[in-house]
């Protein structure tokens, strides 16, 4: 049983943008599951998203490409440097070249989309 135990109502399709070697992502899928709340995931990794894809994406989270990155990530540190600044439009590049760049998970309903992590948030997003 989950620890959110309160049902979650909502009618709308939630996708989520997933990484399946992500442990945030697949903490996520397994919240929505339990929860029985309807989604679609779309694995990065097996389909990549297009720039256009992308840049719509980046418009419903209302966030920049450069602050979705993860700087942890060995391909972070071949395309960047510690000392230069992210140009919006190389990130977006990166990503769509190499999508496990990217943090997910990212959870999109309708024209908002929101990092999904901390799980904590997901529920709120999801109600409202």
């Amino acid at each position: 049983m989950s620890k959110y135990n309160s049902p979650i109502k909502t009618s709308v399709m939630i996708k989520v943008i997933h990484n399946n070697s992500c442990p945030n992502s697949k903490a996520i899928l397994e919240y929505l599951d339990e929860n029985d709340i309807k989604f679609q995931i779309i694995d990065i990794a097996k389909n990549p998203l297009s720039l256009f894809e992308l840049r719509t994406l980046f418009k419903k989270l209302n966030k920049k490409p450069s602050k979705v990155l993860r700087k942890s990530a060995e391909l972070y540190k071949k395309y960047f440097s510690e000392e230069e600044s992210v140009s919006e439009e190389k990130a977006l590049e990166v990503i769509a070249l190499n999508p496990e760049v990217i943090q997910c998970p990212i959870l999109i309903k309708g024209k908002i989309a929101m990092p999904g992590n901390p799980l904590e948030n997901v529920k709120f997003f999801i109600e409202n």
